[in-house]
């Protein structure tokens, strides 16, 4: 996965590299797709959700540039997937998943994982962790008709928001910088994600 997806692919980042590698993607899929946990897609995990493609995972993580000790906050757990890798890079993870049986499957996952000490959160992941923040990454794996204005306000100084923009259909990668002047946005690939369901989301459905 790692070499024929993901670096031929364009990530570079070995550190992203080897913390994918290192992460068991097959204990963050249902058992019925076990045998389809390591290919370059998106699968079902219940609820409507789904464990994000492995690139875009490391685009995301590979944008962050995640480091040692870094408080990361990851929106939309789901599986744990993508916690497991942002833990693996050094983050102090706090993960929000917005539906208990998926935050509690990811829960066991991560310890299956080695990464017990993720904390998983059950709300509204558009409103982020305010008794948690400042965060110096945050990774959103839901997309949103815009940057969501409490998740940019949790950044420390510097802060990077990595977010997928745009519609339900198709959205765009953004990478948000908290600057003095402001938002910085950097545009990124285009992909498509869940929407992002909650009060600075797409609402509450």
């Amino acid at each position: 996965m790692v070499e024929e997806q993901l670096r031929r692919r364009g990530i570079a980042d070995e550190r992203v590299l080897d913390a994918i590698a290192r992460v068991p993607r097959e204990l963050f899929v249902p058992e019925r797709f076990r045998d389809r946990a390591y290919d370059d897609a998106a699968l079902p995990i219940g609820g409507g959700q789904t464990i994000s493609q492995p690139y875009m995972v490391a685009r995301i993580c590979e944008a962050l540039a995640v480091r040692g000790g870094d408080r990361v906050l990851d929106v939309g757990t789901g599986s744990g997937y993508q916690a497991a890798v942002l833990a693996e890079l050094g983050g102090v993870v706090h993960t929000i998943e917005r539906l208990p049986e998926l935050a509690d499957r990811a829960r066991d996952a991560l310890g299956h994982a080695g990464h017990a000490d993720v904390c998983v959160h059950v709300g509204d992941g558009s409103l982020g962790l305010p008794e948690h923040a400042p965060f110096g990454a945050i990774a959103v794996a839901a997309a949103a008709p815009e940057v969501p204005v409490s998740l940019y306000a949790q950044l420390e100084p510097g802060g990077r928001l990595a977010i997928p923009v745009g519609g339900r259909s198709g959205q765009e990668l953004r990478l948000v910088v908290r600057s003095p002047e402001g938002p910085a946005v950097l545009r990124s690939v285009a992909c498509r994600f869940v929407p992002l369901v909650g009060e600075e989301g797409f609402g509450g459905e």
